[in-house]
């Protein structure tokens, strides 16, 4: 469970930024917010908004980077940069991050500084009584051209911790000596449509691999078929065939290849998916990536949640996280937005604006931040008239 991330000098952000999920007593008690076991009230869904180029994508873009980076920059090769990129005004200087999150009723934090060349400190803090406790601590010593590890009950072998490569986590490097702490951080479930360019955009092999891991989750594709049926999109039904293709080197490859069915005066009418509305493929790849954490929670970090929907179509994908229901683990959604009808479903504690200034610097702010707005404010109306800022200067 997510309480709050802070970016300090990752691309568009050059000064730190902090955001967070908690939530006050002035909020609404409704489903849209849900009480953690250690007793915090956080949010489900966090909407991120702004002008085109602000540095929406940037800001969610730094919660799947660490993802990738804490759990899985043990897989990457000896040599590799670490997928970073500073301000372009700060290249002499390290990005820095923070997460607070909740696992098991505790409350954790992990602190990082890295640059493209190398982590220069890593921390992870646990939460005991009032205050905060380190796990471990990992500071780069430049004279000695090593780190610096100190341990408190992290159960890692310390040479092994020495040995570290200086682009992969402690955590990553941990979890693959099979240190338990380090593998329950590490099997954190955050399904991303992000990579270290950007979103991904519709292609087959999107389409394949999707389609793959709906073969062997039959609960899932059951769900997913269930929603995309119920979502006007004229489809009776979706098919998966494994067809297997043989490459030019000899090798055999299992492809799952998708399909839509529509039935006309009960005659089936079954068509590739690829073949099938842009809308009806994005649909198809959101519940890919937002229904492994609604069946057993986790986070969902989702850029442009609308791409090729219609506008209608958030309010059934945000009920999927509000309802209890279908969301039986308080599964978390960060996702940015373009369809402003989207205020009219969230209260001001769940919108994030962002903008960037005339010297390319982002900034961001949760709505709840801004003096003035009233619990029972028109947010679209406000919003669309200029009155909270983050709209495009035209």
């Amino acid at each position: 469970m997510l309480k709050s991330f802070t970016v300090h000098n990752f691309q568009s952000f050059h000064d730190q930024v902090h955001i967070s999920l908690a939530l006050n007593k002035h909020t609404p008690d409704d489903n849209r917010a849900f009480i953690s076991p250690a007793g915090t009230k956080l949010s489900k869904v966090l909407a991120v908004i702004g002008p085109n180029a602000s540095g929406k994508t940037t800001l969610i873009k730094s919660l799947a980077f660490l993802n990738w980076f804490i759990c899985h920059s043990f897989q990457a090769k000896v040599d590799a940069p670490i997928p970073l990129a500073t301000h372009f005004g700060a290249t002499a200087d390290s990005s820095e991050f923070e997460l607070e999150f909740e696992l098991d009723g505790t409350d954790w934090r992990y602190h990082l500084v890295a640059s493209e060349t190398r982590v220069y400190s890593e921390h992870l803090y646990c939460k005991l009584s009032r205050a905060f406790s380190y796990v471990f601590t990992r500071i780069w010593n430049p004279s000695a051209h090593c780190y610096d590890i100190k341990q408190n009950q992290f159960g890692f072998l310390q040479k092994e911790a020495e040995r570290v490569r200086e682009n992969a986590s402690l955590l990553s490097t941990a979890a693959q000596y099979q240190v338990p702490l380090a593998m329950k951080i590490c099997s954190m479930q955050v399904f991303t449509n992000m990579h270290v360019m950007g979103r991904h955009h519709l292609d087959d092999w999107q389409l394949f691999g999707a389609s793959a891991f709906y073969s062997a989750n039959d609960t899932l594709r059951l769900n997913m078929t269930r929603l995309l049926k119920s979502w006007d999109l004229g489809l009776s039904d979706i098919r998966i065939e494994r067809q297997t293709v043989t490459h030019a080197n000899g090798d055999n490859e299992d492809l799952y290849i998708p399909f839509g069915v529509h039935t006309i005066n009960d005659v089936e009418h079954a068509i590739m998916l690829k073949q099938e509305s842009s809308g009806t493929q994005a649909a198809y790849l959101l519940l890919f990536r937002l229904l492994p954490v609604l069946s057993s929670g986790g986070i969902a970090v989702i850029d442009e949640l609308e791409a090729d929907l219609h506008p209608h179509l958030l309010v059934s994908i945000l009920d999927l996280f509000f309802s209890p229901e279908t969301n039986p683990h308080n599964a978390q959604i960060i996702f940015t937005c373009h369809s402003m009808e989207v205020l009219s479903l969230l209260h001001k504690a769940q919108v994030v604006l962002v903008e960037k200034d005339p010297q390319c610097q982002s900034n961001a702010w949760r709505l709840d931040q801004v003096k003035g707005i009233r619990a029972d404010d028109n947010l679209y109306a406000k919003y669309m008239g200029g009155s909270y800022g983050a709209i495009p200067q035209l």
